[in-house]
């Protein structure tokens, strides 16, 4: 198995053109995971408070437009 350290390596090693490649794979990469996390959560009702209270802010006028 690889270590984090020779993954470190390998990319330290690699051409601007591949390490911008990488970069945006990862960036995307992260970002799925992110959206799975925050959709997990929400179905579990984890953000029913937080969106809740959001909701009573915004009936009560503690919220503007942006």
């Amino acid at each position: 198995m690889t270590t984090v350290q020779e993954i470190e390596k390998a990319i330290s090693q690699l051409p601007d053109d591949d390490l911008f490649s990488l970069k945006n794979w990862f960036d995307e990469f992260e970002a799925k995971k992110w959206d799975g996390q925050i959709e997990k959560d929400a179905l579990s009702g984890k953000l029913d408070k937080l969106a809740n209270e959001a909701i009573a802010d915004f009936r009560a006028g503690k919220c503007k437009e942006l």
